[in-house]
């Protein structure tokens, strides 16, 4: 008997339904017709023991106490599925071989791992397990997924990766919550102070963006334009400093000094202006790539203000409830050749649908083989695409059919042509000093005809708006060498802005993108621009998280750090509340599921760097503080369903 255990009940059915008929449904399982069982967990059916189970004395929070760091870890079940994990163990004494179902990433590699090594099986028993990866719900996707079983121990690497950022996770968060917790209890504050090694980084960057928009100083700076008169038509081209006005300028380039500016305006007024390079290119521009859940959950949110739990929540229903997109939590932009051969089906589903893009499906080509299909950029799972399944409107709500569209255009845009423009750069000489205009007129919107919003379309049409602001029409024939006069000069006077609050989508793009915040150039080398805080699973809950726990608050669409976030961020180390260590952290999580590192070239520094922090919080004032705790004004809803999914809480 070959048994497979899923990471949940959705999927368990769905390989089910996939296998040999008649089916008898049993309590916990599913018996197929060869005599194959299915069964399931209810996410994570094992969690970190407390540090209380490994002694007693711990429950009672005491600093002589830490760092608590156990030298034999422990999983214990988790109360409300004990009875799924006592249906497993009899069924795995009985299997020949067993078959890891869990979701095709490093946390559900983990969830089915834990069990079968918490079952104590044989190693021959374990050594034989194969791994099911499947992606997509459908009945043709599973039963092609069940066609290509791998041995499991393939993906050991991805399991250890999970169980370092798990433990990783327990000795931070249990330790820094304790300690600060109890040293704010010293001055009177009434409530748990959560640290965690994601959470708190992402509440210090919104920190800092405040602190920087409370304490930014406005300053002016001005621009010369040159308006040149050719062919009766005016053409506006901005002036480029020389390297002799750099005592002038800011560290952005901008002249702070109207004086310089007064004089080029002076000087150039009434003068020639000659032709001295002009550049010609016709360019082109391909279709993105398909989302991944961060940057679906980014351009939802810019779209529909739609926050990253939405996001989540709503594709997790497209994929469990309704199968029709492939699986979720990605955290990969690339799709497996062999997915092309799916393209004409789903292209002709999309084109039924009553999606706003159908209309313009006839134009696909499904014979177009984008940068998108590429096996080496591949991992153990793809790209978040359409499903074979055709949609009914009736079937989603509001939201399910905004996200799946946001999908559905980027899948359809891989077979559409490149978006084509014809890109024009001037530079004039006049008075010695350097003019530049530019101009991009679209030759073809290719790929570009599927955007349909307001915002989407003015990106179509001629950059004009934005880079060439001034010219009336587009720019007129000219030749280099040939000598024109200008006009007059202005000067356009403005001032430096702040930096913006975070966003739902700003906050997940600096997320994402963590190497931008990053301070410590040792640390910026080695990142990737992939590499980020948390992962494509568990970021929409740490922004959460914070909400929930006072941290964070929503004015409008900006998110800003509470009192109490604030408090909790200047009693920490920079070590603590800065990203370099977390984003050093997920970079070497990811060198361990690629097998470049190991667990304990990872576990040993952290137990090294927790002394440090421990030292450092003893010695911190912590009567700012607060004494009540913030109360979130957000309300948080949590179904059943989503109650029982794995999480991190980082």
């Amino acid at each position: 008997m070959k048994l497979f255990i899923a990471e949940k009940p959705s999927l368990g059915r769905a390989i089910a339904a996939a296998l040999p008929k008649p089916h008898k449904k049993k309590e916990g399982f599913i018996e197929t017709g060869n005599g194959d069982i299915v069964t399931w967990c209810i996410g994570h059916i094992l969690e970190q023991a407390e540090p209380d189970d490994y002694d007693p004395r711990y429950k009672q929070w005491r600093i002589e106490h830490l760092p608590i760091s156990p030298t034999e870890w422990q999983l214990k079940p988790k109360y409300k599925t004990r009875s799924q994990l006592t249906t497993i163990k009899k069924l795995v004494k009985t299997a020949a071989v067993i078959v890891n179902a869990g979701d095709p990433d490093r946390e559900g590699q983990l969830l089915v791992d834990e069990v079968l090594n918490y079952l104590k099986l044989p190693k021959q028993k374990l050594a034989a397990c194969e791994r099911l990866l499947i992606s997509d719900l459908n009945l043709s996707a599973v039963k092609r997924a069940l066609n290509k079983l791998e041995p499991n121990r393939n993906y050991a690497a991805l399991s250890i990766s999970a169980l370092a950022r798990s433990r990783a996770d327990w000795l931070y968060g249990m330790n820094m919550t304790r300690l600060y917790t109890l040293q704010g209890k010293k001055v009177g504050y009434n409530s748990v102070l959560s640290v965690g090694r994601v959470q708190t980084p992402v509440l210090g960057l919104v920190v800092k963006r405040d602190l920087e928009i409370e304490n930014f100083q406005p300053k002016n700076y001005y621009e010369v334009q040159a308006h040149i008169l050719v062919e009766q038509q005016v053409v506006s081209a901005q002036w480029k400093p020389s390297e002799a006005c750099q005592p002038y300028m800011d560290e952005a380039g901008r002249v702070l000094n109207k004086a310089l500016a007064e004089n080029v305006v002076s000087r150039i007024t009434g003068q020639p202006a000659t032709v001295k390079k002009l550049k010609k290119q016709q360019k082109t521009q391909n279709a993105p790539l398909p989302y991944n859940l961060s940057s679906l959950q980014i351009d939802a949110a810019k779209a529909f203000n739609l926050s990253a739990k939405q996001v989540l929540d709503t594709c997790q229903s497209l994929y469990e409830k309704h199968n029709l997109i492939t699986y979720p939590r990605s955290d990969c932009r690339y799709l497996p050749t062999e997915h092309h051969k799916m393209a004409p089906s789903i292209l002709s589903h999309l084109q039924n649908s009553v999606l706003s893009i159908a209309s313009h499906l006839d134009e696909a080509d499904s014979s177009l083989i984008s940068k998108a299909f590429n096996d080496k950029n591949v991992g153990a799972h793809h790209a978040i695409v359409p499903t074979e399944k055709p949609s009914q409107k009736t079937n989603l709500n509001t939201t399910e059919l905004k996200v799946y569209g946001l999908i559905a255009r980027q899948y359809a845009a891989q077979f559409f042509p490149a978006y084509r423009y014809d890109f024009t750069q001037v530079d004039f000489e006049i008075a010695g000093g350097l003019f530049i205009t530019k101009e991009n007129v679209p030759s073809s919107l290719g790929w570009k005809v599927l955007i349909k919003t307001n915002k989407d379309s003015t990106q179509n049409r001629s950059s004009q708006e934005t880079s060439q602001k001034n010219n009336d029409a587009n720019l007129p024939q000219m030749n280099e060498g040939e000598v024109y006069v200008c006009d007059r000069g202005e000067i356009l006077e403005k001032i430096t802005q702040p930096p913006n609050h975070f966003t739902d989508a700003t906050l997940l793009a600096a997320m994402t993108g963590i190497g931008k915040f990053v301070t410590d150039p040792d640390i910026k080398k080695i990142l990737k621009e992939t590499d980020g805080l948390g992962t494509e699973a568990t970021r929409a809950g740490i922004i959460e998280l914070l909400f929930k726990r006072g941290y964070l608050e929503k004015r409008g669409k900006s998110i800003c750090a509470t009192e109490v976030g604030r408090a909790l961020i200047k009693v920490l180390p920079v070590q603590a509340s800065s990203p370099d260590m977390t984003a050093m952290w997920e970079a070497t999580l990811n060198d361990i599921s690629e097998k470049r590192v190991n667990y304990d070239e990872f576990m040993s520094p952290l137990l090294f760097s927790l002394e440090q922090l421990i030292s450092h919080a003893l010695q911190q004032d912590f009567s700012h503080l607060p004494k009540q705790a913030y109360k979130p004004k957000r309300k948080f809803s949590r179904s059943k369903k989503q109650g029982k999914t794995r999480g991190s809480k980082s």
